[in-house]
Formats: C-alpha cells, sequence, structure tokens
C-alpha cells in the first residue's frame, strides 16, 4: 500500500510486542521447494520494520532494525536478507567500512534456499560478481526487480546518480509493482 508511516507505527509496536519473548517459526504461506521455512515472527518484523524505514530514507533509524534482526537471525536466507539492505543503508550513510563488515559473513557456497538473488548481490557488492551480470530492468518477477533495484542503488551510492536515476526509472517502466524492488525505485524517484 506504500503507507510507510502506518508500516513503521504498527511494526514498531509488533516489536515491542515480542521483546524478550522466544522467536518462533513463521510458517510459509509459499513454502520453498525443501520445505524448510527459512524465517520467524520475529525476523519478520524487524525485516519489514527496517525495509519500511529505509524506504522512506531514513537510513540511521533502520540501522537499530537491522541489529534488531541480525539477534534474531538463525540461517543464511535471513542472513542475506539483512546484510543486503544493511550494506545499502551504511553505504548510503558514507559508512563504508561498517558496511564492508557486514560483507565479511557472506561467502559464495552459503546455503541459500530462497533469498538467492540478495546472495547474488552481496557477491556483487563484493566485487565477485559484475553489475551487469545482474542488471535485468524487464524482469517481472519480485527477485528480479529487487536485484534491478540493488544494481541501481550500488551506482548511486558509488557516485553515478544520473545513471542510477535512468535505472530507477526503467524499473519502473516494468510490472512488478509488487515488488519490494519496484516499491524502493518509486521512492528513490519520490525523494529526487
Amino acid at each position: 500500500m506504500r503507507e510507510f508511516d502506518w508500516a513503521i507505527e504498527d511494526l514498531s509496536h509488533a516489536a515491542g510486542l515480542v521483546a524478550g519473548e522466544p522467536d518462533e517459526v513463521e510458517p510459509d504461506g509459499q513454502p520453498n521447494e525443501r520445505g524448510i521455512p527459512t524465517s520467524t515472527l520475529q525476523s519478520n518484523i524487524h525485516y519489514h520494520l527496517a525495509l519500511a524505514q529505509y524506504l522512506k530514507g531514513d537510513f540511521e533509524t533502520a540501522l537499530q532494525s537491522y541489529e534488531d534482526y541480525f539477534a534474531v537471525t538463525t540461517n543464511p536466507d535471513q542472513l542475506v536478507a539483512i546484510s543486503h539492505w544493511w550494506y545499502m543503508a551504511l553505504r548510503r550513510l558514507g559508512r563504508d567500512d561498517e558496511a564492508a563488515a557486514v560483507l565479511e559473513r557472506i561467502t559464495a557456497d552459503m546455503d541459500v534456499i530462497e533469498n538467492i538473488p540478495y546472495h547474488r548481490l552481496l557477491l556483487m557488492y563484493k566485487g565477485e560478481i559484475e553489475a551487469d551480470e545482474l542488471w535485468d530492468p524487464e524482469s517481472e518477477d519480485p527477485s528480479g526487480v529487487a536485484i534491478a533495484y540493488g544494481v541501481a542503488a550500488w551506482h548511486l551510492y558509488n557516485g553515478r546518480a544520473d545513471q542510477a536515476e535512468e535505472m530507477f526509472r526503467r524499473i519502473l517502466e516494468g510490472a512488478g509493482w509488487a515488488g519490494f524492488g519496484y516499491i524502493a525505485a518509486e521512492a528513490e524517484i519520490a525523494r529526487r
């Protein structure tokens, strides 16, 4: 719905409700091919709270939500999901050394089940995959749109703002309107 303020309010309340409580697996609405749930109630709350803060451009506040998510991270899928957005927020704040430290935990041989697009982006940030290999603004798959956004944002925080803006606009020409990458591209253009 793109109602970031409402999302932040609701998810902040949810985070308060689960603080100090045992975490629990959150069953997938669409199970992966291995039938192994990769997220928990608390990880989902913190992930979406941090995402809403990031989408508003409040990168500093999002950092605390990333730390809260990291505290409940239990598998490679969770680690790559949070590391992707955490890395980008740190880069947007010019905290490049801290961003590089986020990447230290990421390796090519991680057993990622669902969040393969985020894993591939993190490997790109490390210089192990070329950006051109990942860029596909016409993807209608939410995963493909997320990758396209990650590549465009990478250009932005590496000093190529005009190229990044053109890429954000290309993403918005596609049909992946429900994906986080599409919504993030919309937010970037709205902030410009």
